[in-house]
């Protein structure tokens, strides 16, 4: 009876091969990935977290696939990167919290660029790459974009920020945008990749909605209206009414309270000017929008839709640049500082902005201050730069029909961007390098989030940490301790649970608890060697 047993086995076995011959099935291909991330952009301002702002493909990615209500940055721009990169706290690559440039001893650490390329992967990247070498030389085969520090422009090259093409420079052509210009190179690399026999890792770092306010004025012009007639208040109060009802925070939550400088929009003096603030920003997200909807449709042409890990997030809460009243100055611009050598061309920005001086076009230079900001960041607390959940809260939106196969799903389990590197590792089906061209990276402090799309729940983080310009904090379960740098004997102590705006500090009723995280705190800042 057992060889009998035996042999039916065997037969069913080769029918099964047999009939994948016949159709001409092929093992299943290692997936495609494709990462876009938007600069500056609050953790609201999208439709599938609450938002008025048009975003219909970063909402379908919501739709058909998971969105995240705990996921975490570093609350500023390089930072950010080099965790999300390297899979490592950014302190750990020597990129301080405090700092905007790239990461400083690549000794210790590998890109995830660099390891999916050793694994097979085509590796290419568009837009903001915060570095002094080549991202050719850290991992990318392809590489479109701007050398990029702080100040940019949308419209013309700045001095500081040169534009390349893998390793050749490029002249801008005049009917430049640069949120276009990354739109298109994303889907020329992607059609490229899809013609590759290998599976590929695409890689889009918007610097939109990052200031200057820069928007052309077919996108700005259906916002105008909406913020003029609305505000800042009645905005921020139907987002958050939103979020509620699509059970993006729990019904418990209260909206954390607006900073005292900003005044009510019913006695705002300057109201079309704000508005126009507002409508410029919405603009540049709407940009943002546009070209993933390119991506997907790419996709789509392509029938590769199944198969491609299409993931959306910020990499910081929303700056509060700008001021909240018009000014002559700003941003190191002012009438006695033209900059005649900021812009290639020679241009000088007419500095500030105000009611005469409205933003936009390509020779202004603003933001659209804490107000906005605070609204962007709804329902949280904080902006960028800080460790409130404003700053480093982000919006994180997955698609993965092969794997994620509930659309419309939304977890609550925590993650963070060093995640990433873990996770691309686990969905490649490849390891981490002990040794890398000579380097020895440290062990990844991420955790793959491939059991969060499958529906499990994964083990989390023990603690989580930022050491930031304006605050230190820690995350563990859902406790988080917060201090001032000015202030820094004293720790708050919130219950993200049942108030995840932090707007009650109980430290006072735990001083055991926030003890215990305080020299859990110090245990890390040691570790990763923060100084």
């Amino acid at each position: 009876m057992p060889h009998l047993m035996l042999r039916v086995c065997l037969l069913l076995l080769l029918t099964f091969h047999s009939s994948q011959l016949l159709r001409g099935d092929k093992p299943a291909k290692r997936p495609n990935i494709i990462l876009v991330m938007a600069d500056d952009l609050g953790w609201s301002d999208i439709g599938c977290y609450g938002g008025e702002i048009d975003t219909p493909h970063i909402d379908s990615l919501a739709r058909d696939g998971m969105r995240f209500t705990q996921f975490y940055n570093n609350a500023i721009c390089g930072p950010t990167r080099a965790s999300l990169l390297t899979g490592l706290y950014c302190q750990q690559t020597g990129h301080r919290g405090d700092r905007w440039n790239e990461p400083k001893n690549f000794k210790v650490c590998a890109t995830f660029g660099e390891v999916l390329q050793q694994a097979g992967y085509h590796t290419m990247m568009v837009g903001k790459w915060q570095g002094r070498d080549s991202a050719l030389d850290r991992g990318f085969d392809r590489f479109y974009g701007p050398m990029c520090q702080a100040k940019i422009s949308y419209y013309h090259e700045v001095v500081q920020n040169p534009f390349y093409l893998d390793r050749q420079r490029l002249e801008l052509p005049n009917d430049f945008y640069l949120t276009d210009a990354f739109n298109e190179h994303a889907v020329q690399f992607l059609k490229e990749g899809l013609q590759n026999q290998q599976p590929f890792l695409l890689y889009v770092a918007h610097i939109a909605p990052h200031w200057p306010l820069h928007a052309r004025e077919a996108e700005i012009a259906p916002y105008r209206k909406l913020y003029e007639t609305q505000g800042w208040d009645q905005i921020r109060e139907k987002r958050f009414q939103r979020q509620r009802a699509n059970g993006l925070i729990p019904e418990e939550w209260q909206l954390a309270p607006r900073a005292s400088s900003i005044g009510n929009w019913e006695q705002e003096q300057h109201q079309r000017w704000q508005a126009e603030r507002m409508a410029v920003y919405a603009a540049q997200v709407k940009s943002i929008d546009r070209g993933l909807g390119q991506l997907l449709q790419t996709l789509k042409a392509a029938n590769a839709e199944e198969n491609t890990l299409v993931i959306f997030l910020s990499d910081n809460g929303a700056a509060p640049d700008g001021g909240l009243k018009p000014s002559q100055s700003g941003f190191g611009f002012s009438a006695k500082n033209p900059n005649r050598s900021w812009r290639r061309d020679g241009v000088l920005i007419k500095p500030g902005s105000g009611p005469d001086h409205l933003p936009g076009p390509p020779d202004t230079f603003a933001a659209y201050g804490l107000a906005w900001a605070t609204t962007s960041n709804t329902p949280f607390r904080g902006t960028k730069l800080e460790a409130y959940e404003g700053g480093i809260r982000t919006p994180l939106v997955v698609r993965w029909p092969r794997v994620i196969e509930q659309g419309g799903t939304i977890t609550g389990q925590p993650g963070h961007v060093m995640d990433f590197m873990a996770t691309f590792l686990d969905v490649a089906q490849t390891e981490y390098p002990t040794e890398f061209k000579g380097r020895h990276p440290l062990p990844l402090e991420g955790k793959s989030l491939l059991p969060v799309f499958r529906g499990e729940q994964r083990t989390a983080h023990p603690r989580l940490c930022w050491d930031l310009p304006r605050h230190q904090a820690i995350r563990e379960g859902n406790w988080k301790a917060i201090r001032s740098r000015k202030q820094p004997a004293r720790w708050q102590l919130f219950d993200l649970q049942r108030d995840g705006t932090e707007t009650t500090d109980v430290a006072d009723q735990h001083p055991e608890l926030v003890k215990s995280m305080s020299q859990n705190f110090d245990a890390w800042f040691a570790r990763v060697n923060a100084k």
